[in-house]
């Protein structure tokens, strides 16, 4: 569904020369599979998600989205994915009813499908109390919920949460991770990026620990502790995180990932 392979992404930089954002990732995820992109700020997350949504052009390698390029074919790519991030955007004057109605427009949908698709929606997302309040007057609760919305909408096969629940309180980011849960149950491949540790045991068939535009590790959270030798996610993430730091400032061998 995924296909990435030595995905890099640089950026001129007048003291170093360049800034390497990515390094020549590779993943693969799977339709009914959330892979998970952990890591803390700055270690280039965002940009591989911007990347296999379009916004980026990447500086080398490739990534194919349910078998479309993104370079080469990124008007196809964006119709294969729904994107949510905790930037909502929602309009003020626009409805939750109409914030979704619109995007599904643009998509070109057709009127009685997308008002039959938009029903279900809200339904599902437990909406209906909020359909007429506009985004000016909603929380940032119902916010997010018609970012998800937005993002369904089209009923795309791939989904990318990025840092998602930052910002939320506790009862609506447990309800977005619930989300998250019952679409991947409806065979829905995503991509799930944060730099929380439990979000990451909860909800993630695979995991990819990330720092500095690397992959330090790649695997399902048993694989990971077993191969680390570790009992717990947090330890082994800053493990590997201060092994790199420490082989960087010494000028060492990178840890790749599965290693």
């Amino acid at each position: 569904m995924i296909h990435v392979r030595q995905l890099t992404k640089s950026y001129p930089d007048l003291g170093r020369g360049q800034f390497v954002a990515l390094a020549g990732i590779c993943l693969d995820a799977l339709p009914g599979q959330i892979y998970g992109l952990l890591g803390p700020n700055g270690a280039g997350k965002t940009t591989a998600l911007r990347i296999l949504s379009t916004v980026l052009r990447p500086t080398a390698g490739s990534a194919t989205v349910n078998g479309y390029d993104v370079l080469t074919q990124p008007a196809h790519v964006r119709r294969q994915i729904g994107f949510v991030s905790n930037n909502t955007g929602i309009y003020d004057r626009m409805t939750a009813w109409e914030t979704v109605a619109y995007f599904g427009r643009l998509f070109g949908l057709e009127e009685d499908w997308l008002r039959e698709r938009m029903e279900r929606i809200f339904d599902r997302l437990q909406m209906n109390e909020i359909r007429d309040v506009p985004g000016g007057k909603m929380s940032t609760g119902m916010k997010q919920k018609v970012s998800i919305a937005r993002a369904l909408v089209h009923d795309p096969p791939v989904l990318i949460f990025d840092e998602a629940t930052v910002g939320l309180d506790v009862l609506v980011a447990r309800a977005l991770l619930q989300t998250v849960a019952e679409l991947r149950e409806l065979g829905k491949c995503i991509i799930f990026s944060t730099h929380i540790m439990r979000e990451a045991e909860r909800l993630c068939d695979q995991i990819a620990i990330m720092h500095r535009g690397h992959f330090l590790a790649t695997g399902s959270l048993p694989e990971l502790l077993d191969r680390h030798g570790e009992r717990d996610l947090e330890e082994l993430f800053f493990r590997l995180i201060t092994s790199y730091d420490q082989q960087d400032a010494a000028g060492g061998v990178l840890a790749r990932a599965g290693t």
